[in-house]
């Protein structure tokens, strides 16, 4: 081996040392820049958790929808009352089925309404106002409930009536008491198709109207009947 061929190859070492050194140099800054963007990745989504499409009931919100909201939980929940009221009681078949369809459409509906209260920042109840306590004469059957904002509410006196009755006398009375409810619902609902300006709030206004008035119709038959 000459003295050129012993020089040469220290010099090959070093450079492929270098290169070896650059190499890892490179690496090490892919990974850092990884994880960088690992981070930024899992960052995101707590970062849109706010945003618009987080949101149940996006778009214009006016008083009357958080009212509507508000009035149509506290309703609602009446008419699953009644509606559970009719395991055991009821006998006409119709009358037990249509009750088993109320508490499958306004249940759902109650946590829907629950979550956009939440989403704008509104409290789930509306608070003490005139006629919302069950057992005042405004909220009576028949009565003014029309004018507290929460029409076709039953009474404690209706509701006991409601639990004592059995057989036909049960499918009588839940027939003719829910429909006054159910129009009392429309009604609310009128008003918020008149006022709101949310498109979920709306939606579900136009929903109870269809859907509770063809109910009406339908119990009015049975009424024929029994």
């Amino acid at each position: 081996m000459t003295a050129h061929q012993r020089t040469r190859r220290p010099a090959r070492r070093l450079a492929l040392t270098g290169l070896a050194a650059t190499a890892a140099l490179l690496l090490a800054a892919c990974g850092s820049g990884g994880t960088d963007q690992g981070k930024a990745a899992s960052a995101s989504p707590s970062a849109t958790a706010g945003s618009p499409a987080a949101n149940p009931a996006p778009g214009p919100v006016a008083d009357a929808d958080v009212t509507f909201a508000q009035m149509m939980i506290p309703h609602h929940q009446q008419a699953l009352e009644m509606a559970k009221l009719a395991d055991g009681r009821a006998a006409d078949p119709e009358v037990k089925t249509l009750a088993g369809a109320i508490e499958q459409a306004q249940d759902p509906e109650i946590r829907r309404m629950r979550s956009w209260l939440t989403a704008w920042g509104k409290p789930q109840a509306a608070g003490s106002m005139p006629g919302m306590d069950h057992g005042s004469g405004a909220m009576d059957h028949g009565g003014s409930g029309h004018g507290s904002g929460m029409s076709g509410m039953m009474s404690d006196a209706d509701m006991k009536q409601l639990a004592a009755a059995k057989g036909r006398d049960f499918d009588r009375k839940f027939a003719s008491m829910m429909i006054d409810h159910h129009q009392g619902a429309i009604d609310m609902a009128k008003k918020e198709q008149r006022q709101g300006k949310n498109p979920a709030a709306r939606k579900l206004a136009d929903d109870v109207i269809r859907n509770q008035a063809a109910e009406i119709t339908q119990m009015k038959a049975i009424l024929g009947r029994l």
